[in-house]
């Protein structure tokens, strides 16, 4: 087993399990002096931690520049990556470790000056990986030679089940070697210029390695430059590709990673497809199919899946068969993926994805030590997390939140703070518990990313809290509209930003003097309320708020009936919807503020009677005074009559509708538990004339196509049978089916235990919640 002569030259695949084996094959062969490893030599002060306990792959080498931290690039490095190992195996040999390739100085500064733009790594980690319009696939034409439809198929074959053991260390390079100098004959440098530029370093930092260890000098790089470092060039040619490259001041440390992140399909261009597989098959001591049919098998029993150990054995005898029809050297990804399906999957592809997910792809989220380099802002973090103990993970998960815990609340505060400073660790999602304030549910997912946003954000602050407080002032100054004031004010309020409170209320209040249009003022409404109301558990002085809150709203009041004249139909739906805003947002205040709300139904009673405005504004003024109780059904019922005499359009009597019964509002019920206003608007219906029957059609449609199946069925029931005609099983006093004269108080004290129990209610005697008391204030608010 002689080593070549010269550099001994490694042409890998990046992350190819095989190469890395082969890898350490080869330099345990030669044991040379040096290793020189594809990657920016700023990392060349990292190298040391990549020894450390605290260092666990994947893991990848961030670059970012310092005056603009969001210009990043990334070089991924998993435990299975030939680069990994080369830099493992010589810190285990005490041998030096240097990266050649293009500085990231360079590398980040490519496009500043109309150049080419930086990729989304610093690189693509295989020429394949690169657009195809833009360089060649050195692995499909190799496979296709071979014989093969599939690259990836190739690859394995000749690469992943081959072994080291027993044969020449050297022997796979070689071949390798040879195979990308006939493509390079052919293709040059595949379309990509910028590979003559990164190659002319690499080759000035082989010659300097030379004069210092000689020939004993191993280069571990992408098969694809093999040729390249092999060729002959003089110096001066080298160094005048390299001439006027833009440069920017960079700095470089590690961050964790993920097997997610090393697919393919995630836009980072690691170039493979099947991480966790990859994994599985450089971590396996042996008989890697057994092992990976038995991890499959675990997998679907935690998932309740019936799977036995003769399903594993089967799979495995329909792997190796597969095999051997297929004319392969041993199972690869695709035989043992058929034989899951087949086998244990019963032929489905909803478990199957699972194991793609979970296995063949993965989360396993990488580790860093605590002594890698980071932003100020960085290490506060590390430092919250600790205390917090909310550890980054890759897979997502839902964390349940009760503010009025301590530790609970702290957390909630540092993600409202991260996503104010565009750090989305987490987002909030709808609470399966309790709708009270007291209570949140966040959904987490760490991405890799983020650590380049925390590095963007370390320029507002060197701690979490002083970056949210100066970014929060600088967006309250910067803010497009007043709607955006208030947003930025609640998320405030949510991370407890007392400092930064009074600059964006400051803002708030001058642009609320400033701001004319009432539709403006309306979005802003419902952002400024439900932060009052977050002052209840959070403990934070909302004061400023309420003065602001009641100054917004009275200027809704006094500008909204003008507003709601004159307005086309696409108007009138939006100012219905404002309408709707204020309604919803004015019924969340406590009874400290009955007067305001006071005030809003004169305003409601305004808009319903005035001829002037739109018919689906009208006619939702009537439907929130109803359910508000500040209108008799007998009221609504004159007016509806009105709204839909003889004498109205069509067109606006449809719009009334519309706004009363419509928008997904609950109007549909409301139909079916009073006859009276579903005998109007069946009367009106059928006296449409048949000319303009049409025009209000579309909308008549999109208004009851909002309901529930079972409330147009019923609905349906109802007029065919006809008024005064609705006679049935469950009618009392010729009511509606189900349905009696009178409220049975009876039957309703009945159930108020179970939905007390289903709604956490507590400290209610049995029967006590009859109207107005402290249960049923409970239940509407729980439920309204």
């Amino acid at each position: 087993m002689a080593r070549p002569a010269g550099p001994l030259l490694l042409g890998v695949r990046h992350h190819g399990p095989g190469s890395a084996r082969a890898v350490r094959a080869a330099l345990d062969a030669a044991r040379p002096r040096t290793v020189l490893i594809e990657g920016p030599p700023e990392a060349d002060a990292l190298v040391p931690l990549a020894g450390d306990e605290g260092m666990r792959p994947p893991v990848a080498l961030l670059a970012h520049a310092v005056d603009e931290p969001g210009r990043s690039a990334f070089w991924p490095l998993a435990e299975f990556s030939p680069e990994w190992v080369a830099l493992r195996w010589a810190l285990e040999h005490r041998v030096p470790a240097r990266f050649i390739d293009l500085p990231a100085t360079h590398t980040l500064a490519w496009g500043r000056d109309g150049d080419q733009q930086p990729e989304p790594t610093a690189e693509p980690e295989d020429p394949q990986d690169a657009p195809a319009d833009v360089r060649v696939d050195p692995l499909a034409v190799l496979a296709e030679t071979a014989g093969y439809d599939d690259p990836e198929r190739w690859w394995e074959d000749v690469v992943e089940h081959r072994g080291t053991a027993g044969g020449d260390a050297f022997a796979p390079f070689l071949g390798l070697e040879e195979a990308m100098s006939a493509l390079r004959e052919v293709y040059g440098s595949g379309g990509h210029d910028r590979d003559l530029v990164r190659e002319a370093h690499m080759r000035l930092q082989m010659r300097a390695a030379q004069r210092e260890f000689g020939d004993d000098v191993a280069v571990v790089c992408g098969a694809w430059h093999v040729p390249a470092l092999r060729q002959k060039s003089t110096v001066t040619a080298d160094k005048a590709l390299l001439k006027g490259l833009p440069k920017v001041k960079a700095e470089m440390t590690w961050v964790p990673w993920t097997h997610r992140r090393l697919a393919r399909a995630s836009g980072y261009g690691a170039g493979i497809d099947s991480p966790g597989w990859y994994g599985h098959l450089f971590g396996a001591p042996d008989r890697p199919v057994e092992r990976w049919m038995t991890k499959v098998a675990g997998l679907l029993r935690d998932e309740d899946r019936i799977v036995s150990s003769a399903h594993v054995i089967e799979a495995v005898r329909l792997a190796e068969t597969l095999a051997v029809v297929r004319g392969r050297p041993l199972p690869g990804l695709s035989e043992t993926t058929d034989a899951i399906r087949a086998v244990m999957c019963e032929g489905s592809d909803v478990p199957l994805e699972l194991v793609r997910d979970r296995l063949i792809v993965g989360d396993v989220l990488g580790e860093v030590p605590e002594s890698a380099p980071a932003v100020p802002l960085q290490r506060d973090l590390d430092r919250i997390q600790r205390r917090l103990r909310l550890r980054p993970e890759a897979l997502e998960r839902e964390l349940e939140l009760d503010l009025r815990k301590e530790n609970d609340a702290e957390r909630s505060r540092l993600l409202h703070r991260l996503r104010l400073l565009g750090v989305a660790w987490g987002e909030p999602v709808a609470s399966r518990g309790s709708t009270g304030t007291f209570r949140e549910t966040w959904r987490l997912r760490w991405e890799p990313e983020l650590a380049v946003r925390v590095a963007e954000a370390g320029v507002w602050g060197t701690t979490v809290l002083m970056a949210a407080t100066a970014k929060a002032e600088a967006d309250a100054v910067a803010a497009p509209g007043l709607a955006d004031v208030t947003a930025l004010a609640e998320r405030c309020l949510l991370a407890e930003l007392p400092d930064a409170l009074p600059v964006v209320m400051g803002v708030l209040a001058d642009r609320a003097a400033l701001d004319a249009d009432v539709g403006h003022l309306a979005q802003a409404l419902p952002a400024l309320v439900r932060s009052l109301r977050y002052g209840d558990v959070r403990g934070t002085d909302t004061g400023a708020l309420a003065e602001v809150a009641a100054g917004l709203a009275e200027r809704v009041f006094v500008g909204l009936p003008p507003a709601c004249v004159g307005l086309d139909t696409d108007a009138a739906d939006e100012m219905r919807r404002h309408v709707d805003a204020v309604h919803g947002a004015l019924g969340l205040l406590g009874d400290a503020e009955t007067g305001m709300r006071r005030r809003w139904h004169k305003v409601l009673r305004v808009l319903s009677g005035r001829d002037t405005v739109p018919g689906v504004i009208r006619g939702r003024a009537v439907r929130l005074l109803l359910d508000d109780g500040e209108l008799r059904q007998e009221d609504a019922a004159r007016l509806m009559g009105l709204a839909l005499s003889p004498g109205t359009p069509p067109a606006d009597a449809a719009a009334w509708i519309e706004g009363f019964v419509g928008g997904g509002s609950g109007g549909g019920m409301l139909l079916v538990h009073d006859e009276r206003l579903l005998g109007l608007v069946d009367t009106w219906l059928t006296g449409v004339p048949a000319e303009a029957f049409t025009d209000v059609l579309p909308l008549l449609r999109r208004t009851f196509s909002a309901y529930e199946p079972g409330v147009r069925r019923t609905l349906g029931e109802l007029v065919r049978r006809g008024p005064g005609e609705r006679q049935g099983v469950g009618t009392a006093g010729g009511g509606i089916p189900g349905f009696a004269d009178e409220l049975d108080i009876e039957r309703a004290d009945a159930v108020m235990p179970v939905v007390r129990l289903l709604l956490g209610l507590d400290g209610t005697e049995d029967g006590a919640a009859g109207r107005g008391s402290p249960a049923a204030d409970d239940l509407v608010g729980a439920t309204g």
